[in-house]
């Protein structure tokens, strides 16, 4: 087999504030042959996601953080083109996390076979995949919706939001979700099947916006954003609620630590239940995870919106736009295509 030339992108430097093209380099480099037991594996979809930023930070977290002058990780969907491993062959889509390079090579034993046939490749990445898991194990784990529930979701028509305000609607709830344009608005109602939805770009007043739209009180608050959000839903939030703690993408690229909600103390006067949780702490619910998310996806009852950018060159561009508000549903980066 020929040589093999991929690009990738590597961490040149860590950002401080907003993330920058300045903090990334994309390199080109030579991928050798498989050895005993190895595969190569052409990268077809990458994932970018908001919590990698906080990987690009030395701090100490739930995930080691990357390497400088090293290819950057992260959900990828692609296909074997060569192996020398008995357990894959020639043309086997894979799932694994060797993201933001064109190829490479493994051994395997972290990566999943998926079925083309079934769903949409980029689904792996969207709603079959961590977006799609974090929305199943927040709602149903943490919030625990029952039927009649008002949820509220901040980020609905991003990857996990979107797919959270649909999983709540088919259990039997009200849904509410916040967004960054008109056009995000409509789809989450007219498409995702939401009962309300607040361009927050144009509330002046998100708690006054939110007691509109649900004037009598929210049950459960699905957290994306933190900042303005979250104080807008500790006020309407109905005795006993629960809020799910998921991620708090409006303070990723601060620089200093802003302070907590200054009503907080509304969590002990109506006695709320506010809960954060990291998706791999539940892989016992993946398979339920899978069957569910299946079967939804086949009764229609589940839809995607994706937004693809083209090229691994332009990756550090589709994940800076994840903080401008840029993506419509999952954002993913296309390297290539498969085999036929």
């Amino acid at each position: 087999m020929a040589k093999i030339s991929s690009r990738e992108i590597r961490l040149k430097k860590r950002p401080y504030g907003m993330v920058s093209k300045e903090d990334f380099e994309l390199v080109a480099v030579d991928v050798a042959q498989p050895g005993k037991g190895e595969i190569l594996v052409r990268n077809i979809y990458l994932s970018v996601d908001p919590y990698m930023r906080g990987r690009m930070n030395a701090a100490k977290s739930y995930q080691a953080p990357f390497e400088l002058d090293a290819p950057l990780e992260g959900g990828c969907v692609g296909q074997v083109v060569q192996s020398e491993n008995g357990s894959f062959e020639r043309g086997d889509y894979v799932l694994g996390s060797k993201g933001w390079r064109e190829y490479y090579i493994c051994e395997g034993s972290d990566l999943i076979k998926i079925d083309p046939g079934s769903v949409p490749l980029q689904s792996y990445l969207g709603s079959l995949g961590m977006p799609g898991f974090a929305a199943y194990v927040g709602l149903l784990e943490i919030g625990r919706p029952l039927a009649g529930d008002t949820v509220f979701v901040s980020a609905a028509s991003g990857a996990v939001g979107s797919i959270v305000s649909q999983i709540a609607r088919i259990k039997g709830c009200r849904v509410v979700g916040s967004a960054g344009s008109d056009e995000k608005a409509q789809w989450l109602i007219e498409t995702a099947g939401v009962d309300g939805a607040i361009n927050y770009k144009r509330a002046e007043d998100m708690k006054a916006a939110l007691r509109k739209v649900c004037p009598e009180g929210i049950d459960i608050y699905y957290d994306n954003v933190g900042g303005k959000h979250l104080e807008a839903a500790l006020f309407n939030m109905k005795p006993f609620g629960r809020i799910v703690l998921c991620g708090m993408i409006s303070g990723y690229n601060a620089t200093r630590m802003d302070p907590g909600p200054g009503n907080l103390f509304l969590a002990i006067t109506k006695r709320l239940t506010l809960r954060g949780f990291i998706v791999s702490d539940h892989e016992e619910l993946r398979a339920q995870f899978y069957s569910d998310m299946s079967q939804w996806i086949s009764e229609c009852r589940i839809k995607s919106k994706e937004t693809v950018v083209e090229g691994i060159e332009n990756a550090p561009e589709a994940f800076m736009g994840l903080f401008r508000g840029e993506n419509f549903g999952k954002m993913l980066v296309k390297v290539g295509e498969p085999a036929q």
